[in-house]
């Protein structure tokens, strides 16, 4: 005691000031005004890491396996996530504009049966990802999820060049997103200035970021709960106008797949579908990121993970069947929107308008907005998540892991708005080329980390079944298992193949000159090479080592030591559920 008042002159002094900052912080005997309190919110939490400390760094090394076998890894981040925020995240995560705009461009490549087939068909590889993800994210709830997994498992130089692709991916997406947003209320109101939009569309999104983790929760449950009831209505309304219930009483049935036909422009239009496809459900993998914000990841991830399936087959495979049915594929509204985020290029707003109803258009218009503010949001969260992750890996530099006593962090959000702030650029001649080639950069970054995730996870059970564990250890279990993750490696790799054949002879290529074919070609594969380089330069540099399965560490991050114990007792109080609710649990 005598050694610890040398240290402490008044240990009553010194406590907790937030939820994150566990040993180090002031108590003040008076009243605080709110300023004073804001302004030390953003003081760096001397506990605080991305990562928890025992989890593998740069060099392939565990740097404190004891530690962390001792006691629970801590993670800086704050974790006030509820499973109704996860929930939603995995619902809306990929509702977005690849779904209610970019499904128009796809229809008029390939035509309805290729929309059908292209989407059902990333769909089931989606749905083995995230079952992969979800079963590593239940027993190791860490900061960067799926590039901290490829580090893991994998090789620590590929969860290098997978966390900086997924970081800048994110960082492109917020400018992006923003200049959609205004060409959105353009639809309304073209005579204001697009910048007055930009300046109020990045101050709501950097403003409900600075709130923390809990400020993204809410507005993505409110943003999804709003796409989820527009989707659910259209089809609704789809069903309706096809039957002929709409304001002409006209019966559409099937005739649009009669004249003028199912597919269109044969296996390459199938083909440009499926790439098509597999951008549109970018942002599924971000429940996996938020899982190591979650109050209790173990009971709320796995209800979320497993409702990706209703999502895909009611959100998009229904509601694409429809869109389907109601648009012709050579309608050439498909191919006339000015962005990703144009109404007038909707097929959902083409077949409500070709119904003759008014208003509807514009509450569509409404719901694209949210999805493209919605986006918007996930790209601070996503990146400034990752870029914590790696600084305190060692794969960036060390101030990006600054987490401020609110458990944010904070630099990582600075730089993510910072860049927000290129939407300025709306205005310039240049800047659909400059954004086009930003988003080169890292185009392909979903499809290599789905891959990655799938990869990680073959390895993962393979390290687990040679350090003597059992399925039954773990907590949640991939309902696809080992062959479903193989499923979805080889379809990530074919997704792969389809875009450069697609990239190098896109539809129409035969009337296109050399130079465009080229800059067609590496706007879409450009991320290929980057990715490569970003891991041979940090193999070669920091040698590091491919991961082997008697040497992975399957120990750091696990929350609840006792891990075993508590999912005998889960699965001992399950036995006794009615048949009706494990058959609801299997599904939900």
């Amino acid at each position: 005691m005598e050694d610890a008042k040398g240290v402490i002159p008044n240990p009553g002094a010194y406590s907790s000031p937030s939820d994150s900052a566990t040993e180090v912080g002031q108590n003040y005997d008076h009243p605080r005004s709110w300023s004073a309190r804001f302004v030390d919110s953003f003081k760096r939490d001397p506990n605080a890491h991305a990562t928890p400390p025992g989890t593998v760094g740069s060099d392939g090394k565990v740097f404190d396996v004891e530690t962390a076998n001792a006691a629970t890894a801590e993670s800086g981040l704050s974790r006030h996530l509820k499973g109704r925020h996860l929930q939603m995240i995995a619902i809306g995560g990929s509702i977005g504009t690849g779904l209610f705009v970019g499904s128009g461009s796809a229809l008029a490549n390939g035509g309805p049966a290729s929309l059908l087939i292209a989407y059902g068909i990333i769909g089931i590889m989606l749905y083995c990802t995230v079952h992969a993800l979800g079963e590593m994210a239940v027993l190791f709830p860490v900061a960067g999820s799926f590039s901290a997994y490829s580090t893991r498992f994998l090789d620590p130089a590929w969860g290098f060049a997978m966390g900086w692709n997924y970081a800048l991916q994110w960082l492109v997406v917020l400018p992006l997103e923003i200049v959609a947003a205004t060409i959105t209320i353009q639809y309304w109101n073209d005579s204001i200035n697009p910048n007055a939009w930009v300046a109020i569309f990045l101050f709501v999104i950097i403003g409900i970021n600075l709130f923390g983790v809990k400020g993204y929760g809410e507005a993505e449950f409110v943003f999804s709960i709003i796409k989820v009831i527009a989707v659910v209505g259209f089809i609704i309304l789809g069903v309706i106008l096809d039957v002929g219930g709409g304001p002409n009483g006209e019966f559409i049935g099937g005739k649009n797949w009669r004249d003028p036909g199912a597919f269109n422009h044969g296996f390459k239009g199938l083909c440009s579908v499926f790439v098509t496809a597999a951008f549109a459900f970018a942002g599924t993998e971000l429940v996996g990121l938020a899982a190591a914000e979650t109050e209790n990841p173990r009971k709320s991830l796995p209800t979320a993970v497993k409702q990706v399936f209703w999502r895909i087959f009611l959100f998009y495979l229904v509601s694409l069947t429809l869109v389907g049915l109601l648009v012709n594929y050579d309608d050439p509204r498909l191919l006339n929107g000015s962005s990703s985020a144009d109404a007038k290029a909707s097929p959902f707003v083409i077949a409500i308008t070709n119904a003759g109803i008014d208003g509807l258009p514009s509450v569509m218009n409404a719901v694209i907005l949210i999805a493209v503010l919605s986006v918007g949001n996930s790209s601070i969260y996503g990146s400034s998540r990752t870029l914590a992750a790696l600084a305190d890996q060692g794969q960036a530099p060390k101030i990006l892991g600054y987490i401020d006593r609110k458990g944010r962090p904070i630099v990582s959000i600075a730089i993510a708005s910072v860049l927000g702030f290129l939407a300025f650029l709306a205005g310039s001649d240049k800047q659909t080329d400059a954004f086009n080639w930003m988003l080169a950069l890292s185009g392909l970054s979903s499809i290599f980390t789905w891959g990655s995730i799938c990869l990680a996870h073959i390895r993962f059970r393979k390290g687990w079944k040679v350090q003597g564990h059992t399925l039954d250890e773990l907590a949640f279990k991939s309902q696809a298992g080992i062959i479903g993750s193989w499923i979805g490696f080889l379809l990530n790799c074919l997704v792969l193949i389809a875009q450069f054949w697609t990239g190098f002879a896109p539809i129409g290529y035969a009337d296109m000159t050399a130079g465009e074919l080229v800059e067609s070609f590496f706007e879409v594969y450009l991320a290929a090479p980057v990715v490569i380089i970003f891991y041979v330069v940090y193999k070669i540099w920091k040698r590091t080592p491919f991961i082997r399965s008697h040497n992975m560490d399957l120990h750091t991050g696990i929350r609840e030591l006792n891990i075993a114990e508590l999912v005998a007792e889960e699965r001992a109080e399950q036995a006794q559920w009615p048949a009706w609710k494990k058959t609801y649990k299997w599904f939900c």
